[in-house]
This record gives C-alpha cells, structure tokens and sequence, in this order.
C-alpha cells in the first residue's frame, strides 16, 4: 500500500458524494468519497488525513503527461525495479515519498523503464482511500 499524509483543501458536496481537494507536500490531490461532511465529521477542510492507495492502483507514464484526464500525478524517478516472468514492481522516488507501483513485466519492457528513468506516477480519483 501507498500511504502518504495530506490536508483536506476543498471539499465539494453532490448528494451523497463529495470530492475531496487534498495537499500532499506540493502535489494536489483529488479523491471522491461515498460520504459528505454531515455524515463524517472528519471531513473538513484543513483537517490532516491519510490518503491511500494500491499499488496496482498507480499507472506509470514516460514523457509528457499534461493532457490525460488523471489529475493525481507524482514525478519522479525509478529507485527499485523487480521484474518477474508477468509482474513488475517499481518503486519512484517523488518529492512526496516513494510511491510503489506493480504493472506487467511486458509494459516495462515496451516503456523501456530502468532505474534512473523518469516517470509519472499515476493514479485516478476514484482508487485514493482516505482515513482520518
């Protein structure tokens, strides 16, 4: 698992969903929850929280990654990389921490990735966990 410490920024409330705003060191973060600040008292903004996240969650870019739609995005460089027949984990080194990702051997391959190679690491809204 990917844990990292952040602070609620903007909170926006539809329904029973609200999507969270959240500083990481200088990242911003974004996640959506199945809850609002009336059922989780937790949620406020400027309240620390955990943001967590699988690693077979986090997609990895090379090159430029401007113009996608995944706004949680960590630059950084490969620090570790373990290869297996199928799987592969990486772990890159951010300015946040180290996040570790697991994506199939045969995408290493074809994103020529080593270690040193810069990259983004990636991951969508929807797959950030967050716990007081």
């Amino acid at each position: 698992m990917n844990i990292l410490k952040g602070t609620i920024e903007k909170l926006t409330v539809s329904g029973s969903l609200t999507l969270i705003g959240i500083k990481v060191d200088t990242i911003n973060m974004s996640a959506i929850v199945i809850d609002t600040p009336k059922t989780a008292p937790y949620l406020k903004v400027g309240n620390t929280i955990t943001v967590v996240f699988k690693e077979t969650e986090v997609i990895i870019g090379k090159g430029n990654t401007d113009e996608i739609s995944l706004r949680n995005k960590f630059k950084g460089t490969i620090e570790v990389l373990e290869s297996k027949e199928l799987l592969s984990k990486l772990t890159i080194k951010t300015n946040v921490g180290k996040i570790s990702s697991i994506i199939t051997t045969n995408a290493v391959k074809q994103l020529q990735l080593e270690l040193g190679t810069a990259v983004t690491a990636m991951v969508k809204t929807n797959e950030i966990l967050i716990s007081e």
